[in-house]
Order: C-alpha cells, then structure tokens, then sequence
C-alpha cells in the first residue's frame, strides 16, 4: 500500500505502518496497527514530526505562550520531548502509579497558573490525554490544546480542550466476536509497548 499523505509515507518507509489482524488495548481487533515507536527511532523523523506538531499547537494557542508540554509515559515521551524542543518549553511526562493512576513523579513540578500543551503519539479514545489533562487541571495548570501524530478516532475523540493531529484516521475495527478475521481463523496479534511485538 502506497500513500500520497507525507506522514504516512514515512510510516510506510520504516515498516510502522502494519497490516494484518491486532488486538488493540481497548480489546477491539483491527486489521491496521500505527507503531509510531518504529518511526521516532529514527531522531530525523522524531524531530520533523515534532516541528509539524508545534507549529499547530502554537496555532491553536491563539498566542499564547506555551511554556510547558505534558505527555504520558511511554508513548509520548519522544514526540513530546521534540514538541517541547521545537517550541522552546520544558518538557515532563507522567507514569501510571501503582494503582494504576496518571501521576507527576521524578521530582517533576507543576504550578497554578502554568500553561501546557498535552502531546501523544497516537489518540484512539483520547484516554490517556485525558488523563493527563486532568491531573495538570488539578494542580490549576491552565492546558490549552492536546495533539498527537495518529487520530485514530476519525476526530471523534474528545479530550476537554481542542485538539490537533497530524493525520486523522479512521481505522476499521470489530469486537472480537463479530471480527471477520477471527472468523476466517485467523489469530490477532497484539503488537505495541505493552506485549511484545
């Protein structure tokens, strides 16, 4: 599969575009997967990515300036990193607690006031932005705009504040009982940072 769009290209030329048949973490199976880790490996790729990201966050800050960007742990943390370069912000992630529960550790801080931009790699419910957005909320950070390379969602996914990727998917997917893939016995795979693949 060939695409005129220029992210997906450079998906498709780092073997980050698969197709096949994958168990998503929200448990629905796709024939589709989006492994942006195997294109931020690549620190050219990471750092133009994260400059086209930047550019709409800043457009969308209404001129504001946006002195931090906030990401959760692991997928955010080099898109977010090269967000934060490209805008001249800090930059600081946010990690599951024991319980399972977004947290500030590693002596990050927050302050009232503060202003931040929220950036992943890829949105498929706007889950883990969420998240982040609402811890930053409770320390009376003031969040602006979230963004991410991949939407997975078609758009659809809403976060409390306005959003921006650099390419809006709809992906198929099924349950796994009406999964015609699972019918034809094929085995879905899960691939990504949480299982091995």
């Amino acid at each position: 599969m060939t695409t005129s769009d220029p992210v997906l290209s450079v998906f498709e030329q780092t073997g980050a575009y698969l197709h096949g048949h994958f168990r998503l973490t929200s448990g629905l199976h796709s024939p589709e997967y989006l492994q942006c880790a195997k294109v931020l490996q690549y620190p050219m790729h990471a750092e133009a990515l994260g400059r086209a990201l930047a550019i709409r966050l800043r457009q969308m800050s209404n001129g504001e300036s946006i002195p931090l960007v906030a990401s959760p742990a692991v997928g955010g943390l080099i898109i977010g990193h090269e967000v934060a370069r490209s805008l001249g912000a800090r930059f600081q992630f946010t990690e599951r607690d024991g319980a399972g529960k977004m947290t500030l550790r590693r002596g990050f801080e927050v302050g009232a006031g503060e202003k931040a931009v929220v950036v992943e790699d890829v949105i498929t419910t706007g889950g883990s932005t969420r998240e982040v957005i609402d811890l930053l909320r409770d320390y009376g950070v003031k969040v602006l705009a979230a963004g991410s390379i991949i939407d997975r969602s078609g758009g659809h996914a809403g976060v409390g504040v306005p959003r921006a990727a650099l390419v809006t998917l709809s992906v198929t997917s099924w349950s796994p009982d009406l999964c015609p893939l699972c019918r034809e016995g094929s085995e879905a795979i899960k691939p990504g940072s949480r299982n091995v693949g």
